[in-house]
């Protein structure tokens, strides 16, 4: 398979917009030039790489194979860049958004190292929810900003143009139980628990798999109380009032005496990504090193350990 790599790019920008004309929009180019790439790629691959739904462009598992191999090359020549630059100054102020977990877990420790090594380079957080996060990207009051997606759910959605994303980290979800309030750990039945669930924030990705498992067990899950943060569940969980799906990494560092976390097949993983406009259009080398900072971090973070 003889594959011209100038030609990840378009089918990258098709996965991460969503179609077409937006692709064509994020790499300013014509819609027929990005059409013309991805028909000589799919020939290049000998397979479809993309199929058009009414809702936009979704890339074919093999589209998502070559995909994947686009973003392991420019992940490659990010580190590239980086080593040639190692030499240049990197400074300026970049305002980085997150939710709670992810940046108490991944971002805060590291601060002090990165402040070391790039003293003229000022990190600001926001923490926030989804949709504020969300908004303030797109006002470009944040340069970037990490989010969370049910990875079993998430489907191809149509970023801003110019926005890209990237991702992070995947980590298993886990079910919170009162301790002891099981008879048997093995073989969970996800539909017959014997508490309620406890109801969480609309927009948070664990309340897409609440949702997801309603829809494939077939079941009417009853909710008790409304939680935003995950040690807020915690609590609840200890005291005996319901049970509740949560992050591996929100489990780090805290206290959960009381309750049992289980690794329960069916949950499937969290997906956090980072979203931010495309370099391309505004070269930023502070941002650049900040989103390769947040790689590094998160890929160097242990799920397994974090229970």
């Amino acid at each position: 398979m003889d594959i011209d790599p100038r030609r990840l790019r378009v089918l990258l920008a098709i996965a991460r917009t969503g179609g077409v004309l937006a692709a064509a929009d994020e790499l300013e180019i014509s819609p027929s030039a990005v059409s013309q790439q991805l028909t000589k790629l799919e020939d290049e691959t000998g397979h479809a790489l993309v199929v058009r739904t009414p809702k936009g462009s979704v890339l074919t598992p093999a589209g998502l194979a070559i995909a994947e191999a686009g973003e392991e090359i420019e992940r490659a020549l990010s580190v590239a860049r980086a080593r040639i630059e190692g030499g240049a100054t990197v400074a300026g102020v970049v305002s980085v958004g997150g939710f709670t977990s992810f940046i108490r877990t991944v971002v805060i420790p590291r601060l002090p190292e990165w402040r070391t090594q790039y003293p003229q380079l000022q990190i600001r957080i926001v923490e926030d929810d989804f949709p504020a996060l969300m908004r303030l990207l797109r006002q470009r009051q944040l340069d970037a900003v990490v989010v969370e997606l049910d990875s079993t759910t998430a489907e191809q959605r149509s970023l801003s143009a110019g926005m890209t994303e990237e991702p992070l980290l995947d980590e298993p979800w886990k079910l919170a139980v009162p301790s002891g309030s099981l008879l048997t750990t093995e073989n969970i039945d996800l539909a017959r628990l014997p508490l309620p669930w406890l109801g969480v924030e609309p927009t948070a990705a664990n309340a897409s798999v609440l949702g997801r498992l309603c829809q494939s067990t077939g079941a009417q899950m009853e909710t008790a109380h409304h939680y935003q943060e995950t040690l807020t569940a915690l609590a609840l969980v200890a005291a005996g009032e319901g049970i509740a799906i949560v992050p591996t990494l929100a489990l780090s560092g805290v206290n959960h005496d009381g309750v049992d976390v289980l690794d329960v097949p069916g949950l499937g993983t969290r997906r956090i990504v980072l979203r931010r406009f495309d370099r391309r259009r505004s070269a930023s080398m502070p941002v650049d090193t900040v989103a390769r900072l947040l790689r590094e971090s998160a890929a160097a973070f242990d799920t397994r350990s974090a229970s």
